[in-house]
């Protein structure tokens, strides 16, 4: 089995900063692309942040001068550093992997339970 657990998300006011942290383990061959994703309320998910193996990454345009993402392999973790929030920030953030349960697997979309994040005045 594969597992991914997020969590780190909360209540912070307007100018805040939260981390998000997600570890894979259970049974893989390799995780790629790992990532954060949230999802506003009578909104589509959208993508927030995704960092490849070898370091590259990607950033929602929202969020790119206020958000890092990084991750550490040897710990099959992914972490999200959100400074400067902002009330339209508030969602439910879910963390990704893209990984082969084994070598002659395709490559599959995990996703976690989801962590709240809520920015209030």
């Amino acid at each position: 089995q594969v597992q991914l657990v997020d969590s780190g998300g909360g209540l912070v006011q307007p100018g805040g900063s939260l981390r998000l942290s997600c570890a894979a383990s259970g049974s893989f061959f390799s995780i790629y692309v790992m990532g954060w994703y949230r999802q506003a309320p009578g909104k589509q998910r959208e993508l927030v942040a995704t960092i490849a193996r070898g370091g590259s990454t990607n950033y929602a345009d929202s969020v790119k001068d206020r958000f890092t993402i990084s991750r550490d392999n040897a710990k099959n973790t992914v972490y999200l550093q959100m400074n400067s929030l902002k009330p339209e920030d508030t969602a439910v953030y879910y963390c990704n992997a893209e990984l082969r349960r084994n070598s002659w697997s395709p490559k599959v979309d995990y996703w976690g339970q989801g962590t709240q994040v809520t920015d209030s005045s």
